[in-house]
């Protein structure tokens, strides 16, 4: 029962976020939003993990690989995620996020020697096709000014960057970094290093204070980006990493019915094509021998 809730509020909140971030767009930079969003993460986890009495001292290499996995999977990809919602439906952005399973195995076999078979290479092929059946309206009409492209591309820059961030962080577990901890030092870093960025690019320092921000401000710190993880590491360290990870298969279904109800998204016989080859080919690539599940995964339960 406990697994069950801990499946189901990854599928809610991971599928709702897509959403949440819209209600971030407006008088307020994009990036400083970022700033905003994981400067309250990081704050809250670090208190978490002192009051918990978890280990937070770490050797200064550790601290490096921390921090860029931070800058990767906290920071710059959630800076291009919240321009792409500019231009294209949040329902959009996380179809094509839920691609990081290609990427993954692609930058695993690069940077972590895993192997690749031909169930990777059929469930890539099928969610390309159905990454371009879904945006088949923006395809037809493509253009260098087209604002669905350029929704598109950023989404696919962000997802990659995620991926990095990813394979940063198994790397991290594979050395016995601890889960917890180690998000909490990478949305610190991850908060600075857009905070510097911010000021070098001269981008404006305001703050929004209506509802509909702060609402979505603490949503997206405490549940986006504290929760989430740590019921999804949580069911890595108890029900195992391919089980756990058929949620992300999951969450941009429900992303296209908030999208549905909130932005008018209109559902077309190619849409449903689209995303049942998008999930066709993640749940072929799930089919793969799953990993022994982590040390460093158990330790998730501290968030519990």
């Amino acid at each position: 029962m406990r697994d069950a809730l801990f499946y189901m509020a990854t599928i809610v909140i991971w599928g709702s976020t897509w959403l949440a971030i819209t209600f971030q767009l407006g008088d307020v930079d994009p990036m400083v939003s970022v700033v905003y969003r994981f400067s309250l993460a990081a704050l809250l986890l670090q208190l978490w993990c002192r009051v918990k009495g978890l280990r937070m001292a770490f050797s200064l290499r550790q601290h490096l690989f921390m921090g860029a996995q931070g800058v990767f999977l906290f920071a710059l990809n959630y800076w291009l995620f919240y321009l792409a919602e500019l231009y294209i439906a949040s329902g959009l952005a996380a179809v094509v996020f839920s691609t990081i399973l290609v990427m993954n195995v692609i930058n695993g076999a690069i940077f972590l020697k895993s192997p690749v078979d031909m169930k990777v290479v059929s469930g890539g092929a099928l969610g390309l096709i159905g990454i371009a059946l879904v945006f088949k309206p923006e395809l037809a009409a493509f253009h260098m000014g087209d604002d669905g492209m350029k929704g598109l591309f950023l989404c696919v820059g962000a997802t990659y960057l995620a991926s990095l961030g990813n394979i940063l962080s198994a790397k991290n577990q594979k050395e016995g970094l601890p889960v917890v901890q180690t998000n909490a030092w990478g949305m610190t870093y991850g908060a600075a290093f857009m905070l510097v960025l911010s000021v070098v690019l001269d981008h404006p320092f305001s703050f929004e204070a209506t509802p509909s921000y702060l609402i979505s401000l603490v949503y997206l710190s405490v549940f986006g980006s504290i929760i989430a993880f740590g019921c999804y590491l949580t069911l890595v360290g108890r029900i195992g990493a391919d089980r756990a990870a058929y949620a992300t298969l999951v969450f941009p279904l429900v992303a296209l019915v908030f999208s549905t109800i909130w932005e008018g998204y209109h559902w077309s016989s190619y849409a449903f094509a689209g995303v049942g080859l998008i999930l066709l080919g993640n749940f072929l690539l799930l089919k793969r021998k799953p990993p022994r599940p982590s040390k460093a995964g158990h330790e998730a339960e501290a968030l519990a």
